[in-house]
This record gives C-alpha cells, structure tokens and sequence, in this order.
C-alpha cells in the first residue's frame, strides 16, 4: 500500500493530500530511509514522522484498504514518542 494512503486509512494524519504533502517534504522515514508519499509500506515496517515539534516512531502491525475509526488503531502501534521545546535540537 502506498504512504499517503496507509496514513489516511490508519487515521495518522486526516487527509491524504495532507500525508503526501508531509511525505514529499522528506519528514516521513521508512525502516531509517527517507520516503515519498508513493513509497511502499508493509506489515513490520517502521515509520518515523516528524509533524511539528513531535516525531513520533511506529511499527506498522496490519494494512488494510479501508477499516472503521475505532479499527483504525489496530493498523500499527507507537514504539516510541518524542518531543522538541525551544532549544533543543532533535
């Protein structure tokens, strides 16, 4: 599946022009390499997004085409949270 849609269908971020727009900036890794919002994702795949002053690092669990809000979690889980206040370098 691809990048951009995997994040709108897990519910990560809203919209799919959004998550393109995000993955084609460079703010999105996947498995330690940058990708586009057409990369491929799969099951096992680590991703690391940074959105604001947050980068948060996910492991995807299922892909699936669609699903409903309260499923869309099950789709992967946050392996790890972090923030940057004024200062600090990530």
């Amino acid at each position: 599946m691809r990048l951009d849609k995997f994040l709108k269908v897990s519910r990560l971020i809203k919209r799919r022009s959004v998550a393109k727009e995000i993955a084609d900036q460079g703010r999105i890794d996947i498995n330690g390499k940058t990708a586009k919002s057409s990369s491929d994702v799969s099951e096992g795949d680590e991703l690391t997004i940074r959105f604001g002053n947050k980068t948060s690092v996910l492991q995807i669990d299922k892909i699936v085409e669609t699903t409903k809000k309260d499923e869309s979690a099950e789709m992967y889980h946050i392996v790890d949270e972090t923030y940057v206040t004024d200062g600090e370098e990530a």
